[in-house]
């Protein structure tokens, strides 16, 4: 992949990498610094890459891990009581529905990146098997618990 390549894909994902960090970090400060990362990971590690076909999911991933290494070193640094309600921007939604985007807010993390990835980004089942490296079952069952879930809060 050349790097003009290489810049088209990352311009092609740019809305879908902000919008998961988004979901995951809350913070629009950390959100930029994890999908920078996630870019440069990406560009550095590109010879990893086995099959173009798959560069977002593998994209994806890199995100995903980088976000989970800040969402830990926050948890060293800050304890949630000292979070305020002003430093966590809203959850960014293609309808921005508030009601439904404070229900998806207060789901645990790894069923609203499950929610996030399949019904906001629209990766399948297999995909998301692929970058949350977790078996086929469990992304299905944590669909119909976030459906759930969501059911239950939105009434």
């Amino acid at each position: 992949m050349t790097k003009d390549d290489f810049s088209l894909k990352i311009l092609e994902c740019e809305r879908t990498l902000y919008r998961i960090s988004m979901s995951m970090l809350k913070n629009e400060t950390d959100c930029e610094d994890a999908v920078q990362m996630a870019i440069l990971t990406a560009f550095e590690k590109l010879d990893t890459l086995k099959n173009e076909q798959y560069f977002k999911t593998w994209l994806v991933r890199i995100l995903i891990n980088v976000c989970n290494k800040q969402l830990n070193e926050r948890k060293k640094i800050i304890s949630l009581e000292d979070t305020t309600e002003a430093n966590t921007p809203s959850f960014p939604s293609p309808a921005d529905n508030t009601e439904i985007r404070i229900a998806l807010e207060e789901l645990p993390e790894k069923i609203k990146c499950v929610i996030v990835l399949y019904y906001m980004e629209s990766f399948s089942v297999s995909e998301i098997k692929s970058i949350l490296k977790i078996p086929e079952g469990t992304v299905k069952s944590r669909l119909s618990k976030g459906r759930e879930l969501l059911r239950k809060k939105l009434g």
